[in-house]
C-alpha cells in the first residue's frame, strides 16, 4: 500500500507480500518483529485475506490446525478466536466484534476498513487487463508491478493454501512485468524499462529479469554498463544455482557484440586495446563462458585447416563419496582454489572458465591426450591437500579434424 494510505486514520493497513504486519494509525499490531507464525496471526491472515467471501468453520480448522492432533476442533478454533479478539482489543483497534459467524462461515468485520496490498495489487492487474487504453494499461501494469512487494507471506511456506497464493500472484507479477515490458519495448521507453527490469531481478530473484535491464541497456548503446550486468549476473547464477543464466541474456550479450562501434583509429591503438591486461605471463587465460566459447569454436575451425588437436576438459570437484559436490561454503573455497590450480598448470595460450557450482572448463589447445594427463596431474599436485578425500573427476574430449574422443578420469 503507499504511504498515503497508511498515514490515513482509522485504516487498518495489512502487508502480505514479502512478509506479514498489520498496523493502524501509523502503529504496527501484528507482524514485524513480532512471531508472524502464532494461530493469532494466521487467523487472521485467512480472514482478512478470505475478505467478503469469508470461511467456512470446517475449512478454517483445516488451514490451522491441518494433520495435528486436537482432540476437540469446534473448542480449539473458539479458543484461538477469543485470544485474537482480546491480543486486538489490547493493540488499540477500535472494541468492536473483529470476526463474525454467520451460519458457520466466518468474516472479517466491516467496521474496520482495511487495505491489504496483495489485494490492491490484484486489482491494479485486473484494471490494466481490462483496459482498453494502451497508456493507461501501461501505467496501470507498472503500479502492479510496482505494488508487488515479493512472496506471498514467505513465513508460510508449510500452509498449502498460502503457497498456492504465493504461486498466483507471482504468476501475476510475471504477467505484468512481460506486459509493461512489451508495451515500454512498443514505445522505445528503455530508462522505464530498464528500471522495470531491475526493480524486478530484486523483487524476485532467479527469474531471469536481467535480460529485460539487458536488453534494455543495449538499445540504449550503454554498452559498458551492459557488459557489467551480464559479468555479475553470470556470476550470481553461478554462486546461488551453479548454472549459466538462460537463453536470454546471453543473446542479448551476443546482441550488444554486434552493436558496439568504434572511432576511426590507427591499428596500433586497435591492438593494445584488444590486448587489454593479458593477465599472469606464466597463466592460462582465465575468461568468461562466453568468451571461452568464442575461443572454442575459433580453434575449432583452426583444427580443421591445420590438422592438429585440442583437448576440452571438463573439471569437476567429487566430495569422499565420489559424488559432485553442489553447495556449501566448503565448495566455494575449493572451487576458488580449483581455478587457481587450473589456470597455473596450463599454458599461456589455454583458456579457463567457470562452468556451475564445482566445474570449470580449460581448452588445451594443440594438446594431444598424453599432454591432458600431465596437466590433471599438476592439477592434482596444487588441488590435493594432505590426505584430504576431496577429488577432482576430468572428462576429457579430445577435438580432432575427424572426431572427438571422450575419455573420464577421477583424481
Amino acid at each position: 500500500m503507499t504511504a498515503a494510505i497508511e498515514k490515513q486514520k482509522d485504516i487498518l493497513c495489512v502487508k502480505m507480500l514479502g512478509g506479514f504486519s498489520m498496523s493502524y494509525n501509523g502503529r504496527t499490531i501484528a507482524g514485524s518483529s513480532k512471531s508472524s507464525v502464532s494461530q493469532n496471526n494466521a487467523l487472521l491472515q485467512i480472514l482478512i485475506h478470505s475478505g467478503k467471501s469469508g470461511v467456512t468453520r470446517d475449512r478454517l480448522e483445516e488451514l490451522l490446525f491441518g494433520d495435528r492432533e486436537v482432540d476437540n476442533a469446534h473448542h480449539s478454533l473458539r479458543s484461538v478466536i477469543y485470544n485474537a479478539k482480546k491480543y486486538l482489543e489490547k493493540s488499540g483497534l477500535p472494541k468492536v466484534n473483529y470476526i463474525l459467524s454467520d451460519k458457520d462461515v466466518f468474516y472479517w468485520t466491516d467496521e474496520i476498513e482495511v487495505v491489504e496490498d496483495a489485494r490492491e495489487f490484484e486489482d491494479l492487474y485486473n484494471q490494466a487487463m481490462n483496459e482498453g487504453d494502451s497508456s493507461n494499461r501501461l501505467e496501470y501494469f507498472l503500479k502492479a508491478c510496482y505494488r508487488y512487494g515479493g512472496e506471498f507471506l514467505p513465513m508460510q511456506t508449510g500452509n498449502v493454501w498460502a503457497v498456492r497464493e504465493s504461486i498466483r500472484y507471482e504468476e501475476i507479477f510475471s504477467t505484468c512485468v512481460e506486459k509493461a515490458g512489451d508495451l515500454l519495448r512498443d514505445r522505445q521507453d528503455y530508462n522505464r524499462m530498464k528500471e522495470l527490469g531491475q526493480f524486478a531481478s530484486v523483487i524476485s530473484p532467479l527469474s531471469d529479469w536481467e535480460s529485460m535491464t539487458m536488453e534494455a541497456l543495449v538499445r540504449m548503446r550503454k554498452y559498458d554498463e551492459a557488459i557489467r550486468l551480464y559479468e555479475c549476473t553470470v556470476k550470481y547464477y553461478l554462486d546461488e544455482l551453479g548454472v549459466h543464466p538462460s537463453g536470454k541474456i546471453v543473446e542479448w550479450f551476443e546482441h550488444l557484440g554486434k552493436g558496439i562501434s568504434h572511432h576511426h583509429t590507427v591499428l596500433e591503438d586497435i591492438t593494445r586495446d584488444l590486448e587489454g591486461d593479458t593477465g599472469t605471463p606464466s597463466e592460462g587465460y582465465l575468461c568468461s563462458y562466453p568468451v571461452f566459447q568464442g575461443i572454442y569454436r575459433s580453434n575449432r575451425r583452426l583444427i580443421e585447416r591445420t590438422g592438429a588437436s585440442s583437448c576440452l576438459m571438463l573439471c569437476t570437484i567429487l566430495d569422499g563419496k565420489g559424488n559432485p559436490m553442489k553447495e556449501g561454503n566448503v565448495l566455494d573455497r575449493l572451487f576458488d582454489r580449483l581455478i587457481d590450480s587450473a589456470c597455473s598448470s596450463v599454458r599461456r595460450g589455454d583458456a579457463v572458465c567457470s562452468y556451475g557450482r564445482g566445474q570449470c572448463l580449460i581448452l588445451l589447445t594443440d594438446a594431444t591426450r598424453e599432454e591432458c594427463t600431465l596437466v590433471q596431474q599438476r592439477i592434482n599436485r596444487q588441488f590435493i591437500v594432505g590426505r584430504q578425500r576431496i577429488s577432482v573427476q576430468y572428462d576429457v574430449t579430445v577435438i580432432s579434424p575427424d572426431e572427438r574422443t571422450l575419455f573420464r578420469k577421477t583424481s
